[in-house]
């Protein structure tokens, strides 16, 4: 590993818990310009649709996900890993979690909304199999930016299928 690498880290992954919010809003701070603020996690988590999941490194809080149940999607509405964790694999385990949720009878995608201006986000998205599917203009409301709409798509594993034919093989 050189100097430049960080060490990739495990998580515990969890259902967030009321106690979580002061770790939460910490991380939420230090990564966006226009954070949430309590009010507004409380608000989310109060709707019936609407889940947190937080990640877990040695009894500390080191990521958080909030994201809404549709009917055929996962809306993925806000995401961080704390600054001295990222780049170690903490985004890419959230991430997988919630694509491990997806079924070809049920959700088939999750989306969410990335800032035109978050390369980073939109990089690490794109690393992590989803692609950018509109634009949406104007998008927030703090400033005049725009907003790329990011999809992943769920994809049936392709299960290996013996092409020989199964009664020349039993007759010998």
């Amino acid at each position: 590993m050189t100097s430049g690498q960080k060490q990739e880290v495990r998580v515990h992954i969890r259902w967030m818990i009321r106690r979580d919010m002061p770790e939460v809003l910490k991380i939420e701070s230090g990564c966006f310009e226009f954070p949430w603020s309590e009010d507004d996690f409380i608000r989310c988590l109060r709707q019936r649709n609407c889940i947190g999941m937080v990640a877990e490194h040695e009894d500390r809080v080191v990521g958080f996900m909030i994201y809404e149940l549709n009917k055929t999607r996962l809306h993925v509405l806000n995401f961080a890993v704390a600054d001295e964790f990222r780049r170690r694999g903490v985004g890419m385990q959230m991430v997988a979690k919630l694509i491990g949720k997806l079924s070809a009878q049920r959700r088939t995608r999750v989306t969410l909304e990335v800032r035109e201006t978050n390369l980073a986000a939109q990089l690490f998205f794109r690393n992590a199999g989803f692609r950018a599917t509109s634009v949406l203009r104007g998008y927030y409301e703090d400033t005049p930016e725009d907003a790329y709409l990011m999809q992943f798509r769920y994809r049936p594993e392709r299960v290996e299928v013996d092409s020989t034919n199964r009664i020349a093989r039993l007759a010998g």
